[in-house]
């Protein structure tokens, strides 16, 4: 790993607006980043978008730094046992790529000096990442930067300590001057009760004059809709850990209640939030309408990085008017080798394949279309819909792993048109989102926030069959650009099954089979209307104009 040592080395680029004034300098904290397959740095969607977050303020030359943490062991590596049920392991993992700021910055956790190291990671075309490690001999907790998202209260909450406090204290120590704090998620808030401290200890402000100096700097951006998701510690513990950094529980209280509940810290804290779709906003408002002091819930829809998400062939045959269909089935030969390679299943390249590869939760509905077997097993047996799945279950998340389960019996079922891809990771999600030739999503309505993976499908002409949930409503033209199911509405799991298989078997079945050309059609809509509109460009630009 090599050394950085002097700040001029880092290679900040400062942007500037056409008139020549500088732009707002923002740090993003998130505690996963999605980058690349190699760096096993993410769980999930919430990572991608912080990496091609990255990606686009690098393109953009926009003054972005990343502040994140150094995960020794990943989040999981899930596979299939004998059993059929998935199983964890945790190698750890080193890279020489990382570069040594030679900074060190450490947090009292538990009333002991926990030290971090602060990397540079700059190597996939993003914006200075800078990531804290406490795996040092001289840590007695030296575990805390061990598994992304561990498994017991004490241990997340001295990583979010780590990465909001420490955070702070690794910018202050780089010499990097920010305007503008973004937490994209809660797990970043303890950032704000450190510039609340500062403020207090190094400038004698009173509490309320640092909490309201402190909203100025802040913006909040809130994803899950989902109520469980949306994590609260007991006052209790957090004093324990000493994360509430020299506050006392009553100003906890104030900025996020008992238990302290990190979204609703993260609304206080912030001068602006945003929800990641306009449909998600709309439902963020409702959910945290209650909250005190809290600024509107704007929409800032998510977008993906097409460099990293759309494969140049489909590029290319767009843009030049080309041959879109051979681009597809060069992806899609790609995709099926794949399957071959890792499951020994021949899928035939001629016959319609509809991915899905989602994280494992039950809203998500993932074996949906399997629920009425007398319906869907004349089209599976005879090949003429065949199946692509993956995705990961949280290692403590008992029903998510029973769900991974349910669908490696269905492809033991199904043998010759339903597989499982175990141990879903980018590279997977870019070989399916390029590969597929319909791309499903099927949430129980509103609880998607976003769903960027329809997105990338879209980019590639793969064309989406999905509830209008997300993302979805704002760009689905029916028939057009791709199809929707289940009328818009929250409907039953019967009511919406019934909509996908006849949107399924009445339109989509004999578009591909029936009327290429109307396919290919479809497909460059779905390309036009989503390389633009839903870019990680996009989305980084509404953030300088909206809320930084």
């Amino acid at each position: 790993m090599t050394s950085v040592t002097e700040n001029h080395e880092l290679n900040l680029n400062v942007g500037q607006t056409d008139s020549g004034k500088q732009k707002v300098r923002v740090a993003y904290f998130c505690m996963e980043y999605g980058l690349h397959e190699e760096f096993h740095a993410y769980a999930g969607g919430l990572g991608i978008l912080a990496g091609d977050f990255l990606k686009s303020a690098k393109d953009l030359n926009l003054p972005v730094v990343g502040v994140g943490i150094l995960w020794r062991q990943g989040y999981t590596w899930q596979r299939l046992g004998p059993d059929g049920r998935p199983y964890d392991s945790y190698p750890c993992y080193s890279y020489d790529f990382l570069k040594d700021t030679g900074v060190r910055v450490s947090v009292d956790i538990r009333g002991r000096k926990v030290t971090c190291r602060v990397w540079l990671l700059d190597k996939y075309g993003n914006s200075p990442l800078y990531l804290l490690d406490t795996n040092l001999s001289e840590n007695e907790d030296r575990w805390i930067t061990g598994q992304l998202y561990g498994w017991f209260s004490e241990e997340r909450v001295a990583q979010e300590m780590v990465l909001g406090i420490g955070g702070v204290r690794a910018l202050k120590a780089l010499g990097i001057d920010v305007d503008v704090y973004h937490f994209n998620e809660g797990h970043a808030v303890l950032a704000g009760i450190e510039l609340i401290r500062e403020k207090m200890q190094e400038r004698g402000m009173s509490f309320h004059e640092a909490w309201n100096a402190t909203r100025r700097q802040i913006v909040f951006t809130t994803h899950t809709p989902v109520k469980e998701g949306n994590e609260s510690h007991p006052l209790e513990l957090l004093k324990y850990m000493g994360a509430t950094d020299g506050l006392t529980l009553e100003q906890m209280v104030a900025i996020g209640g008992s238990p302290f509940n990190m979204t609703v810290a993260g609304l206080r804290l912030a001068r602006a939030a945003n929800g990641v779709s306009q449909l998600h906003a709309a439902t963020a408002r409702r959910m945290w309408q209650d909250v005190k002091d809290a600024p509107n819930i704007i929409a800032i829809t998510n977008g993906v990085h097409p460099g990293t998400w759309q494969d140049e062939r489909v590029r290319r045959a767009f843009r030049e008017d080309g041959d879109l269909w051979a681009a597809h089935v060069a992806c899609k030969e790609e995709l099926l080798e794949e399957v071959r390679e890792r499951t020994g299943v021949r899928l035939a390249p001629d016959r319609l394949v509809i991915g899905f590869g989602r994280r494992a939760v039950g809203y998500k509905r993932s074996d949906l279309i399997f629920r009425k077997p007398g319906v869907i097993e004349p089209y599976l047996q005879d090949g003429r819909i065949q199946m692509v799945f993956s995705g990961k279950a949280h290692p403590q998340d008992d029903f998510g792993k029973e769900i991974v389960a349910n669908l490696a019996r269905y492809a033991r079922k199904y043998p010759r048109s339903v597989v499982f891809l175990e141990d879903y990771d980018m590279r997977i999600g870019r070989l399916m989102t390029r590969g597929s030739d319909v791309w499903l999503n099927n949430p129980r309505r509103p609880l998607e926030a976003c769903g960027t993976s329809g997105m990338k499908a879209a980019m590639n002409g793969v064309l989406n069959l999905s509830i209008l949930d997300g993302w979805w409503p704002e760009a689905c033209i029916h028939g057009v650009n791709g199809w929707q199911f289940g009328d818009g509405v929250e409907g039953s799991d019967a009511h919406d099954l019934e909509s996908l298989y006849k949107v399924l078997f009445d339109e989509v079945v004999p578009t591909y089979y029936d009327r290429r050309d109307k396919w290919i059609q479809m497909m460059r809509s779905s390309i036009s209307m989503s390389q633009k509109q839903f870019s990680s460009d996009r989305m980084v630009e509404e953030y300088y104009t909206k809320m930084y």
